[in-house]
């Protein structure tokens, strides 16, 4: 008796595989090799836009290479200006690694947006849990006219030395824009520079200010 051999696993799945006819000819389908790489997770596709007002288009024309850069080259993402509705608009793409990247990209635009510079707003990519936490000076205390100005005076401080000071203790960025507040940082170190701001818009002088500071900058230091 002839011994009959079993159909190998790769003879099955091509019995297995539809008939097809191509130009009258009849044979069993190929199968799609490209299966497989359909088959890759895709990353979703994600989409953000960030305005930008009509006084940071200067800046942003001066800067972009410097926002583009790092979205494009490191986060894989694709970015634009859209001139007709002033926006920036950002959306993933196949290189796309993370979805979580565009997120980040949008806060990194939107921190220049406010007005950090672009060194500082990059640290929102390099660096996890920093957060921008924006308040006005109304917020604070309600003040009318030059109380106004006196209290934004206060926080500058001469030659913006009192805003410098807050920044270097806390490890933070501040930018005051009008009577708005923007602070950069860690959650611990917002809190901090935000409790020196506050007590300078509710009267405190400097030199107070600059020792409760000191003693922040003392008991962080303790805690390195």
């Amino acid at each position: 008796m002839e011994d009959k051999k079993r159909p190998t696993k790769r003879q099955m799945k091509e019995d297995e595989a539809p008939m097809e006819i191509d130009r009258g000819i009849e044979g069993r389908s190929k199968p799609d090799k490209s299966e497989a790489k359909k088959m890759k997770p895709t990353i979703p596709s994600e989409f953000r836009k960030i305005s930008v007002p009509y006084h940071r288009f200067t800046p942003l024309k001066e800067h972009w290479m410097k926002i583009f850069t790092p979205i494009v080259e490191h986060l894989h993402l694709q970015v634009r200006f859209n001139l007709k509705s002033s926006n920036v608009e950002i959306r993933t793409c196949e290189a796309t690694e993370d979805v979580a990247n565009i997120q980040k990209a949008a806060d990194f635009v939107k921190a220049f947006v406010l007005g950090f510079e672009v060194e500082d707003a990059l640290a929102l990519l390099r660096l996890n849990d920093l957060f921008i936490e924006s308040f006005e000076v109304q917020d604070v205390k309600p003040l009318k006219g030059d109380h106004v100005s006196r209290a934004i005076g206060r926080l500058a401080g001469k030659g913006g030395r009192t805003k410098f000071t807050i920044e270097n203790v806390t490890k933070t960025r501040i930018v005051i824009a009008d009577t708005k507040i923007h602070i950069l940082g860690s959650f611990q170190n917002i809190q901090h520079a935000r409790r020196a701001v506050c007590n300078l818009i509710l009267g405190s002088p400097p030199s107070k200010v600059y020792g409760q500071l000191r003693a922040v900058a003392s008991r962080m230091s303790a805690r390195v």
